[in-house]
């Protein structure tokens, strides 16, 4: 129901980036980018608003100073963890700061709410309401209909859950995915030459047609393996007591699920450190079938195996194919991209990627037309 939300801003990417560099060869960071797309994208299919970009309003600028506090406290080691006694005199300060800006996020989604709620009412004709729906009208009629179950705390947390886990993850895949091409010019090559067969020149590749492309595909699912947005998962517990391969596990036990290291486990994959998308391409679109199901878990498995994977799938692909369709991409100088990994849930790169970045000429007219 969203796909035109997550294209145009697709397009608004492009956009941005022809008017930067139509003129000569630009060097692009490409990680604000990325993170500026996905951000904008989740952003919109919850509130109908982009909070990122030019021209946003106060409120964009005070939800951005939010989303950065935020992101430092995820990022960040907390010794009271580790030092139970430091809880007592809460050192450095870290639950304080925890409490204020949750006490400013709520306060926010919490106007966002009411914002809709008013709108809503105000909205006389149904037919545009339904042109213009978005993740908030959807549940504050659920809330309507069962006011018990969707309470506030458990609409702004989904809200907050979806932010948080849909947002920086996908741009730090797409990042991932463009340095290995960059690295690996060959599989660029392969990778432009199948978007040339089905897609041409002639229009603007779109979310559709992007998830038919076999080998794009497999360039992000390759991605996935090598560099997981999350690389240790996310922490799950056993509720009740187990045996596990011969060990006991109590309940309440927290278990980290290491999917770095199981992706790239010599006894599961041929030659794990290279960059191989071939090894997913078995002719049937599958992306590899169901003998790689335990061996590749980049969103999880099971009941609790990420929501969003679907999605986020479909905005990569159609990000990075669209990219590499209107774009030239290459690397300043001859070394090759530092892929050396930093520290954070998501796992970005310590140095971010800047790339010489300029229209190919069979696009520019398209490009000029958005």
């Amino acid at each position: 129901m969203l796909a035109r939300v997550r294209e145009d801003e697709v397009q608004l990417l492009l956009k941005q980036l022809f008017q930067d560099c139509k003129a000569q060869n630009l060097k692009v960071e490409l990680r604000p980018r990325f993170f500026e797309l996905s951000f904008n994208i989740m952003l919109r299919m919850i509130s109908g608003k982009r909070y990122y970009g030019k021209d946003i309003d106060d409120e964009g600028k005070e939800f951005q100073i939010l989303v950065k506090e935020m992101a430092e406290l995820l990022g960040s080691g907390n010794l009271n963890d580790f030092i139970p006694l430091l809880k007592w005199i809460d050192f450095q300060g870290v639950e304080k700061r925890m409490v204020r800006l949750m006490k400013k996020m709520d306060g926010f989604l919490q106007k966002l709410l009411d914002d809709h709620r008013r709108n809503k009412s105000n909205k006389g004709n149904q037919q545009n309401n339904m042109n213009n729906l978005n993740l908030i009208d959807v549940m504050l009629d659920l809330q309507h209909k069962d006011p018990e179950f969707y309470t506030h705390e458990t609409v702004k947390g989904a809200i907050l859950a979806m932010l948080t886990a849909g947002s920086e993850t996908s741009a730090t895949t797409l990042e991932w995915a463009v340095s290995l091409l960059l690295n690996n010019p060959k599989t660029m090559k392969k990778l432009e030459a199948e978007i040339e067969t089905h897609a041409g020149h002639g229009q603007l590749l779109n979310e559709s047609e992007a998830t038919k492309l076999k080998y794009l595909q497999t360039v992000i699912t390759e991605t996935l393996r090598l560099y997981p947005a999350a690389p240790l998962l996310l922490p799950h517990e056993s509720s009740n007591d187990c045996k596990v391969c011969g060990y006991d596990i109590p309940k309440g036990t927290m278990l980290l699920v290491n999917a770095w290291t199981l992706q790239r486990d010599p006894d599961l994959w041929v030659d794990p450190a290279m960059f191989v998308p071939e090894r997913f391409d078995l002719g049937d679109g599958s992306g590899g079938g169901d003998h790689v199901v335990y061996n590749m878990v980049p969103f999880g498995v099971g009941r609790r195996v990420c929501p969003g994977a679907a999605l986020a799938k479909r905005v990569m692909v159609h990000a990075l194919g669209a990219l590499v369709q209107c774009f030239e991409l290459d690397k300043i100088g001859n070394e090759e991209i530092n892929m050396k990994e930093g520290l954070g849930l998501t796992m970005p790169k310590v140095e971010p990627l800047v790339v010489l970045c300029s229209p190919r000429q069979q696009m520019i007219k398209i490009l000029s037309d958005m």
